[in-house]
C-alpha cells in the first residue's frame, strides 16, 4: 500500500494559523508594549508578520512583513527599522515619534540584513546619533573575477548565504533647519577590526560612543565555520572594539573571554548613563552541542571577569534548580530594577517546561518567577524587559494556545500579571481542545527521564481498544520537548491519537550530568529510555501493545529508526524527518561534523582506535581545532551505533520526509535508508497473518532545510504522517 491522501486537516490548518508571538519591546517611555507575531498564510503559502501595540486606551495592529528588525533607543524616543521592500531594496530608517529623522537606501552598500539569533545586531549609541547593525558584505569582483567563485565557508543549515557577516555603523546629523537629516549628513561604514587571525564579528552593542562589545566567530584550524544553529559550543568569544575618529572603519579589537569558552550575547548594564557591567552567556567549546549555560560578567571599571551562575551538574533535594538552559541570546535589554537590586530576567528550561527566572546581578541568586504549581502546565517565553520594572512574556500549555502577558512590580515589590492578548479560536477547536488532558509522567526505571502525555478524556474512558499511541521524539539529542503549545502535535491528538513525548537522557533541563551521560551511548541509552516510556504507558493502561507508532526528526529520527530495527514488533509504523541513519557517513556532508565524534564518544586524539573520549573532553579546543579523519575502525564503531546496522530487522512501514536543502543531515541519509528498506522487501507468512516487509515511501521537499518548516511543506508533512498512521497504525 502506498501513501494515500485522505483530505486536508481542518484541525491542523486552524491551529497552524494561530498568530505566534515572536518578539516584543517597549516604546514611548515604556507606556506602550509592542508585540510582533508570525502568521502562517496557507492561501499565499508564506509566513507573514503582524505587529500589535498595546496601551491603556486601545490596541492597534499592522502588517510588518517588510520590517526585518526594529529597536527602540535608550531614551525610548527613537526607533530604528531595517526594512526590505520589493525587489530587495533595503533601507535603514530612524524614527523620532512619527517623524522620519534619517533614512538611507543601503541596497548598494551590502547584501541582506542579518537578523538571526547568532549574527543579529541593532544598537543605538548613547547619543542616539549612530546605529550598529549586521549585514552580509557584498563581494568585490571588479579587480578579481575569481572572488565570485572562491570557496567561503558559511554558517550552516538555513544559512547557506551567510558567509561574510559585517557590522555596519550608520551615523546621521540633524539640521536645525530641517527635521530630517539630509543624505550628505549621513554616513555608513563597514567595521573591519584588526585581528591576528580572521574573526567574523556580530552581535554588536554600544557601551559608549567609541566602545563596542561584540561576538567574534572563529574558523577552525582547517578553515571551517561550524554550523551555528542550535549549537552553543562554537569557537567564539566576546570582544571589545574601540573606534577611532581617525579611522572609524578600522577599530582596534581585544578579546575579553578565554579561548576555551564559547561566549555570546553581550549585554551592557548602565548606571546613571554610564556602562558599569557587561554580561554574556558561556559554554565550553566542543563536547555536546548544547549544555548547561553559565552566566558571566565583567566589571567595566576594574576589568575583572566573574562567573555569576555556574554549571549545575545535578539538582539537589534542597535546591532542585537544574542549571540554566536558555535561548541562544538574552533579551536585548534583560534588566529589571526592584528596590535597590538589579536583576537579569531570562527564560530557561526546567525539566519538561520553560520558566521565567530573575537573577540578581550582584549575588547570582535565582528566583523562579513562574513556578509550576497545581494549575496548568504552563511553559513561558520571555520577549522583552523595559530596564525598569516591566517585562513581556507569552505562555501556553500543551493544549492551550499562546497568550501574551505584561509582568510588572508594584510599589510593594509584588509581581502582577496583565493579559494583553489571547489567541482567537473557533468554537469547534475550543471544544476539541477541552477534551484533551496533558500530564507529565515520570519514568522511574530510567530516572530522571519523564514523558509528556496528551490524551483524550472521552477516548480514555470509553470501552474498546485504546487509541493508537504516537511516540514523538525530539532531536538534538540535547534539546527538550516542553509543555508549550505546538500546533502539529496538538492536531495529531485531535485526530484521535494518544501522544507519548519523552525527554530521554541527554535532554536539557535536568542537569549537566544527564547531558554528559548520553555521550558515547547514542543508539542504546536513548533508545532504551524511549522503549521504557512506551512500556510504562502500557503498564498504566494508557495505551496497549499492538497499537503503537513512532515519529521523530533528526536525532529523533535516529532513535525512531533504531526502535523499529531493535524492537521490530513494538511499533506498527514510523515517520522519520531528515533522520540520521549512518553516523559513519554523517560527518562527510553535514555542517556539524564535530557532532558525530562528540556524541558517539569517538576519540579525537586517536581516531584509529575504538577508544572513547571522557564525557567532559572537548573535541574543538584551541589545542585540537582540526577534526580527525574517518578511519575504518572509527567507521565500524559508528556503524554499529547506527540504525542502518539493524535494517534487516525492520518490518514496520516507514515514511521518510526529506528537506532537499538540508545541510545538517544531508538528504542521502534518508534516501539511503529508503533504498536499504525497499531492497529488503519481501512477504512473510506467519501463523496468523501475512506481513509485507519493505513498505517505505519518501516525500522530498525542494527548498526545505532541516526543519521542513515552510508553510506548505509543514502542512503536507503533517497530513502525510497522519495518513501513514491511519493506514498502518492499527497493524494488520
Amino acid at each position: 500500500m502506498s501513501l494515500q491522501y485522505t483530505g486536508s486537516s481542518t484541525f491542523y490548518t486552524e491551529l497552524a494559523e494561530i498568530s505566534l508571538p515572536v518578539s516584543a519591546d517597549f516604546i514611548g517611555d515604556s507606556r506602550v508594549a509592542r508585540v510582533t507575531y508570525s502568521v502562517r498564510d496557507h492561501d499565499r503559502n508564506i509566513k507573514r508578520y503582524l505587529t500589535k501595540t498595546f496601551d491603556n486606551q486601545c490596541t492597534t495592529s499592522h502588517d510588518s512583513s517588510e520590517i526585518k528588525a526594529f529597536a527602540t533607543s535608550p531614551s525610548k524616543s527613537r526607533q530604528a527599522i531595517l526594512r526590505e521592500v520589493a525587489n530587495s531594496k533595503r533601507f535603514v530608517e530612524i524614527w523620532a515619534g512619527t517623524q522620519l529623522e534619517a533614512s538611507l537606501d543601503v541596497s548598494n552598500y551590502h547584501q541582506a540584513f542579518l537578523t538571526d539569533d547568532f549574527l543579529y545586531s541593532l544598537s543605538f549609541s548613547p547619543s542616539e546619533t549612530s546605529l550598529l547593525y549586521t549585514a552580509e558584505a557584498s563581494i568585490n569582483t571588479d579587480d578579481d573575477p575569481y572572488n565570485k567563485f572562491r570557496y567561503t565557508p558559511h554558517f550552516g543549515d538555513t544559512c547557506r548565504a551567510k558567509k561574510r557577516p559585517t557590522i555596519f555603523l550608520f551615523s546621521w546629523t540633524g539640521s536645525p533647519s530641517f527635521t530630517r537629516a539630509a543624505k550628505q549628513d549621513s554616513t555608513l561604514f563597514a567595521l573591519q577590526p584588526t585581528t591576528e587571525s580572521p574573526i567574523l564579528f556580530a552581535q554588536a552593542t554600544f557601551a559608549t560612543e567609541d566602545t563596542i562589545f561584540a561576538t567574534g566567530h572563529e574558523q577552525t584550524k582547517d578553515g571551517r565555520i561550524l554550523g551555528a544553529k542550535g549549537c552553543f559550543n562554537r569557537p567564539m568569544g566576546i570582544w571589545q572594539l574601540t573606534l577611532s575618529k581617525d579611522s572609524l572603519g578600522s577599530p582596534s579589537a581585544s578579546r575579553l573571554t578565554p579561548q576555551n569558552r564559547s561566549c555570546r550575547s553581550p549585554r551592557v548594564l548602565f548606571h546613571n548613563d554610564q556602562p558599569i557591567k557587561l554580561f554574556w552567556f558561556s559554554n565550553p567549546i566542543g563536547g555536546p552541542h548544547a549544555s548547561c549555560v553559565s552566566l558571566e560578567s565583567r566589571d567595566l571599571l576594574t576589568g575583572t571577569n566573574t562567573v555569576l551562575v555556574r554549571t549545575v551538574f545535578e539538582p539537589t533535594p534542597s535546591n532542585n534548580f537544574p542549571g540554566l538552559y536558555t535561548e541562544y541570546n538574552m533579551p536585548t535589554s534583560p534588566f529589571l530594577r526592584r528596590g535597590d537590586s538589579i536583576y537579569i530576567v531570562l527564560q530557561s528550561i526546567w525539566r519538561s517546561r520553560t520558566t521565567v527566572l530573575f537573577i540578581d546581578t550582584q549575588s547570582g541568586e535565582i528566583t523562579d518567577a513562574t513556578k509550576l504549581g497545581d494549575g496548568p502546565l504552563y511553559s513561558w517565553t520571555l520577549h522583552a524587559a523595559d530596564n525598569k520594572s516591566q517585562f513581556i512574556c507569552s505562555r501556553s500549555t500543551p493544549t492551550t494556545p499562546w497568550e501574551v502577558l505584561l509582568g510588572s512590580f508594584d510599589q510593594h515589590d509584588t509581581l502582577e500579571w496583565k493579559v494583553l492578548d489571547k489567541s482567537s479560536l473557533s468554537s469547534t477547536i475550543k471544544e476539541a481542545l477541552n477534551d484533551l488532558t496533558p500530564s507529565i509522567i515520570p519514568i522511574t526505571a530510567r530516572a530522571p527521564v519523564e514523558t509528556l502525555l496528551i490524551q483524550s478524556k472521552k477516548a480514555s474512558t470509553c470501552g474498546g481498544p485504546k487509541p493508537v499511541c504516537v511516540t514523538i521524539l525530539h532531536g538534538g539529542p540535547h534539546a527538550t520537548s516542553t509543555t508549550s503549545f505546538f500546533s502539529a502535535i496538538v492536531a495529531l491528538a485531535l485526530e484521535g491519537y494518544t501522544l507519548n513525548i519523552p525527554n530521554y537522557t541527554g535532554s536539557m533541563g535536568f542537569g549537566q550530568t544527564y547531558i554528559q551521560k548520553l555521550l558515547g551511548h547514542c543508539g542504546s541509552m536513548d533508545v532504551e529510555d524511549v522503549t521504557e516510556s512506551v512500556r510504562e504507558l502500557i503498564r498504566r493502561g494508557v495505551s496497549e501493545e499492538g497499537r503503537q507508532v513512532v515519529m521523530g526528526g533528526s536525532h529523533g529520527g535516529f532513535i525512531a529508526a533504531h526502535l523499529i530495527g531493535q524492537h521490530p514488533t513494538l511499533f506498527n509504523a514510523a515517520s522519520l524527518r531528515n533522520p540520521v541513519i549512518s553516523a559513519g557517513e554523517f560527518a562527510a556532508g553535514t555542517d556539524i561534523p564535530d557532532w558525530v565524534y562528540s556524541e558517539f564518544g569517538v576519540s579525537s586524539t586517536d581516531s584509529d582506535s575504538d577508544s572513547y573520549t571522557s564525557p567532559t573532553s572537548n573535541l574543538l579546543t584551541s589545542l585540537t581545532p582540526t577534526l580527525p579523519l574517518m578511519t575504518p575502525k572509527t567507521y565500524n564503531t559508528l556503524f554499529t551505533a547506527s540504525p542502518i546496522a539493524h535494517v534487516d530487522n525492520i518490518t514496520a512501514p516507514v515514511l521518510i520526509l526529506i528537506g532537499e536543502d538540508d545541510l545538517r543531515v544531508v538528504p542521502g541519509q534518508g534516501i539511503g535508508f529508503y533504498h536499504a528498506i525497499k531492497g529488503r522487501g519481501e512477504v512473510r507468512t506467519g501463523a496468523e497473518k501475512e506481513t509485507k516487509k519493505g513498505t517505505v515511501e519518501v516525500l522530498s521537499f525542494p527548498g526545505e532545510s532541516h526543519g521542513i518548516d515552510g508553510v506548505e511543506a509543514a502542512r503536507v508533512s503533517f497530513e502525510a504522517t497522519r495518513d501513514w498512521f491511519k493506514a498502518f497504525g492499527e497493524g494488520g
